[in-house]
């Protein structure tokens, strides 16, 4: 790998060209940051120069600051890591300088290094380059200037915009709104840059600090209007995101106490943020995202994905629609496979409602549109699949028809094709137990709706091979979803670890706790829907078939409870006939209805748990706990059982496919942060209050007493025989 570093090269036209080189995307790392001081020095001393080119190699300006320092600020609890560039290099030796500087951008220049272009005083753009401002994603602010600049160059409105949403524009949109000065071809780029530089020299072209510009702001009253309105609109959709008000905060002392005040107060907030449990989770998941695809054993060991270009999915309900839908979009041929012409003819029918969602919703073009549909191809029986790379199984969790299919597939399909079931809770040994191409078998778990939730849960069993699941990771990335490798094991890992989520909701309940208060604190905490409303979507059906099996698989820590037989027997069924715990009416949100009440009481009644036969009084945070800390207590067993390569890998799949909160970096980062002891201590005392639900896990005990964090390696082997 190359090392950061930035060049000097002087013309004969008296043009000093630096550039940043550090593939692939030229992030601003340390030695990047001191080269740029170093260089900018000497440019500057030169008196061979009398103009600067900033740009940066390979095609790209820069990604952006280098995020791995600040991982390094987490882990060592010392900011002196973070180096002082809003003022040392973009002010004093950029925009400062006494010798022009134009930045040549070519690619992208996002966060810092949009910030580093902004402190030039010219930008000069290749056609349908990347400018925008990510960083809040990672629950920072701009840290080199940024909030003072943006506004000043392109108006307070669309600027608060950019940077609340991280959402960045093209070249084009950036000279409409007086970001980029020119826009030139890629071949042009440095000649013109270093023409716009000496004619700034020369005096021909205006020489614009745009930290003291004040003409895009706007009068007082607007800026007050548009701030006012940004901190509303903050207050309403992101209450735990506290980067969103501090950007607004630091973006209003600027405009009040001037530029360099601002780009002060910038840096002073920037450096709080960064060591904030906010950032330090959202860079968690960043770092988590990143390392599932490494997969020790698959992706370490030469193998070449094969090509798969035809896909057949049995079954075109929900799920095997939603997935069809995900591969057609991918360019992916699909060959849909039903029982009967109704039941293909409304799964068709479901895909093209999905396609043209998308299409309603402005997220795919009508031509894209047209080409994923003409893709897919629906049909009754076997006779297409003799030469398809992939066959995904997606129909009903019944043991013996999925074992049946298997059998039918290995006489059917090519030796190469790989047989995968999207099963949600069957261990894959059972389904494959009629089939001798054990290596073929593969869970590929899909997330409901598929052709949205952003995880693929690739289950392998002690005899899948590499190459397979190699070949499905490559298709997951192709169809735009986060490809987690777990063990096999009964829920495998995600639904195993919150299995006790709606057990430990359904037990406050029946102690005596509001059902729509326990779901309006689970909202509050960070999951988009409470449990009950979750429980309201998925259907009743599917919890009763899914407690059926970990009833068998984890009798020990059920809580067993009347409730859902209860709601059935009332003739309801959540959303799907739109009465559950909310009634669901079209055109408007769900409300909680009232006349389940009785019920629950009922289910009170026969559970009989209540203390004294008294509802228990708990604040919103003990209800929070009771509820997580359990499948915290789970994803102890997970991690024990080696169900997932690393701790990190159950946090992005956490988020990613249980809408855990991302802002708390995922269920065991979340944990940590609690920490053990607490969790242990509280898991104790409860499992002698209520009984073997809050039991402590055997690792989560060891882990609390010895002061060994939830997510360090574990020290011994697992001793799961489908581990990894």
């Amino acid at each position: 790998m190359a090392s950061a570093k930035v060049d000097l090269e002087v013309g004969t036209d008296g043009v000093a060209l630096i550039t940043m080189c550090n593939p692939p995307v030229n992030a601003l790392a340390i030695p990047i940051i001191i080269g740029l001081k170093d260089r900018f020095q000497e440019a500057a001393g030169r008196k061979d120069v009398k103009a600067i080119v900033l740009t940066g190699k390979g095609g790209r300006f820069s990604g952006g600051f280098d995020i791995s320092v600040m991982k390094k600020v987490h882990e060592t609890g010392d900011s002196s890591h973070l180096p002082d560039v809003s003022v040392e290099l973009v002010v004093n030796l950029i925009e400062d300088s006494k010798k022009p500087v134009v930045a040549a951008v070519e690619g992208l220049a996002l966060g810092g290094g949009l910030e580093l272009a902004m402190g030039c005083h010219a930008r000069v753009v290749a056609p349908r380059a990347q400018l925008g401002l990510p960083e809040l994603t990672l629950g920072i602010i701009p840290g080199f200037g940024g909030t003072q600049r943006l506004p000043r160059l392109i108006g307070l409105a669309k600027a608060v915009e950019m940077m609340l949403t991280s959402k960045s524009i093209t070249s084009e949109e950036g000279r409409k709104l007086g970001l980029v000065d020119t826009i030139v071809s890629s071949e042009e780029l440095l000649k013109v840059s270093r023409l716009w530089a000496l004619e700034i020299e020369e005096r021909r072209k205006p020489w614009i600090r745009s930290l003291h510009r004040t003409d895009k702001t706007g009068s007082l009253s607007e800026v007050r209007e548009v701030l006012r309105t940004a901190r509303e609109q903050v207050k309403k959709t992101a209450p735990h995101l506290p980067q969103q008000q501090a950007c607004v905060d630091v973006i209003e002392h600027g405009i009040v106490h001037g530029g360099y005040s601002g780009v002060l107060k910038e840096a002073e907030v920037f450096k709080k943020l960064v060591i904030s449990d906010t950032s330090k989770g959202l860079i968690n998941v960043f770092f988590a995202q990143r390392a599932i695809s490494k997969v020790p054993g698959v992706t370490d060991i030469g193998l070449k994905p094969r090509n798969v270009k035809k896909v057949a999915v049995i079954g075109g309900g929900l799920m095997g629609s939603g997935i069809a839908t995900a591969l057609i979009l991918g360019n992916i041929c699909v060959i849909l496979k039903e029982i009967n012409s109704e039941f293909l003819l409304k799964g068709i029918k479901t895909i093209e409602a999905n396609v043209n969602g998308l299409v309603r919703r402005g997220k795919l073009t009508k031509q894209k549109a047209d080409v994923a549909l003409s893709l897919l191809k629906g049909v009754l029986d076997y006779t297409e699949f003799k030469d398809v790379d992939l066959v995904i199984e997606a129909v009903i969790e019944n043991v013996s028809l999925k074992q049946t299919i298997f059998r039918d597939l290995e006489k059917i399909c090519s030796p190469h094709c790989i047989l995968a079931t999207n099963t949600s809770t069957i261990d894959l040994n059972v389904i494959g137990q009629k089939t001798s191409a054990q290596d073929r078998i593969v869970g590929a778990h899909f997330f409901s709706p598929a052709h949205i939730m952003p995880l693929l849960e690739i289950i392998r069993t002690n005899k899948t091979s590499p190459q397979v699941i190699l070949d499905l990771i490559t298709v997951g990335k192709i169809i735009k979803k986060a490809p987690v490798v777990v063990g096999n094991c009964t829920g495998f890992a995600v639904n195993r670890t919150f299995f006790p989520y709606s057990q430990g909701a359904n037990l406050l309940v029946n102690l005596g706790v509001d059902v729509f208060k326990i779901d309006q604190v689970i909202h509050n905490f960070g999951f988009p829907i409470g449990p009950f409303q979750l429980l309201d979507v998925a259907g009743y059906g599917v919890a009763i078939d899914t407690s059926k099996v970990y009833a068998g698989a984890f009798s020990d820590r059920m809580f067993k409870t009347p409730l859902v037989d209860l709601l059935i027997k009332d003739g309801r069924n959540g959303k799907s006939n739109g009465k559950g715990y909310y009634i669901y009416e079209k055109g408007s949100k769900p409300k909680p209805d009232r006349s389940v009440l009785p019920i629950i009481e009922e289910s009170r009644r026969l559970c009989n748990i209540m203390p004294n036969g008294k509802p228990i009084s708990v604040t919103d945070q003990e209800i929070v706990e009771m509820i997580l800390f359990p499948v915290v207590n789970e994803a102890c067993r997970v991690l024990e059982d080696g169900i997932v390569i690393r701790a990190s890998d159950l946090d992005i799949a956490s988020v990613l496919g249980m809408s855990f909160p991302n802002y708390r970096g995922g269920i065991v980062f979340w944990a940590d942060l609690v920490g053990a002891n607490r969790i242990y201590t509280s898991l104790k005392k409860w499992a002698q209050l209520y009984g073997n639900f809050y039991k402590p896990s055997r690792y989560l005990e060891e882990r609390a007493l010895k002061g060994i964090p939830l997510s360090a390696p574990a020290s011994a082997a697992p001793k799961s025989t489908a581990r990894l």
